[in-house]
């Protein structure tokens, strides 16, 4: 486990001499240590030039799963040193519905298994739900967020795809422009207006406003992608959730070249001082799952 963790930590920080300096080591030990983990795996990790290092592919690989390693004996020592005894009780959360599936129960899952005393209670809405009056711990949220008392933490950012299944492409004209968007009918999830922005990948901070009519409008999400599943429109909808099922055939992305908006994902909640360790735990695990898809 030393070895890993020492891996961990060079690849994490990207630096010999910065992870040496954290873990109390010399730049030689920690470079030995590094070396001996490679000859026992026969596999190289890191490739080391003129301008730092870079991980290899099986090193990416395991850096993931040592992530999670790191972050459990982090929060270990911290339990020891506190003296705190393991959280139990009711652990109340809202989250929206596109991170449900495959980002927060398979936290959940994991902070259960790590703290069985703890007792989840999950509000899935895409609205915005006050903590405090709710008698909530956390929420996790896309977007800008609002003026409050509570505490915030970034998770990533999401973008969003231009998209629809390929029977309903097919019976379209091409779309060859951001103004050929227009010939389309759209499916209105949620958070939209009439009015959309897109943007170009090569120039993402040039903001194209259009104006796009709505065929169907939603309230949810998973409604909005079964719509489009079932040839009922386009979309335009997070990276996350259609990007695999882009890569399976089930849908199609419309105008490649451009995007939607980038939203910012936090987690937040309502401790103003020290946060109990199972919160602590529960946003390193939703950003470990949220990092996992949207990669």
């Amino acid at each position: 486990m030393p070895l890993l963790l020492v891996f961990a930590q060079v690849a994490r920080l990207e630096s010999f001499t910065a992870a040496a300096d954290s873990l109390g080591m010399s730049k030689s030990a920690v470079s030995q240590q590094l070396k001996r983990l490679e000859e026992q795996l026969g596999q190289q990790l890191l490739i080391r030039n003129t301008r730092g290092m870079a991980l290899t592919s099986v090193g990416e690989k395991l850096f993931s799963r040592c992530e999670l390693l790191q972050d459990q004996v982090d929060l270990a020592l911290q339990e020891l040193e506190s003296n705190k005894a393991s959280p139990s009780g009711v652990f109340s959360i809202t989250l929206p519905h596109s991170c449900e599936r495959d980002v927060v129960i398979p936290a959940l899952r994991q902070l259960c298994i790590e703290y069985p005393g703890i007792e989840p209670n999950v509000v899935v809405s895409d609205q915005v739900i006050d903590l405090v009056q709710n008698k909530l711990d956390v929420a996790l949220t896309f977007g800008d967020l609002q003026d409050s008392q509570y505490r915030a933490l970034p998770i990533g950012a999401t973008g969003e795809i231009f998209c629809a299944s390929a029977a309903y492409v097919i019976q379209h004209n091409p779309v060859e422009c951001i103004d050929d968007l227009q010939t389309l009918g759209w499916i209105r999830a949620p958070w939209q207006q009439q009015k959309l922005f897109a943007y170009e990948n090569a120039a993402p901070v040039t903001k194209i406003e259009i104006m796009l009519s709505a065929c169907a409008t939603t309230n949810a999400l998973s409604s909005a992608v079964e719509m489009v599943l079932n040839h009922m429109g386009a979309a335009l909808l997070p990276s996350f959730i259609v990007a695999p099922l882009i890569a399976s055939g089930q849908l199609v992305q419309i105008l490649p070249a451009h995007q939607g908006r980038q939203w910012p994902f936090y987690m937040v909640h309502r401790f103003q001082t020290e946060k109990p360790v199972h919160v602590t735990r529960f946003y390193q695990l939703v950003k470990h799952y949220f990092i996992k898809v949207n990669c």
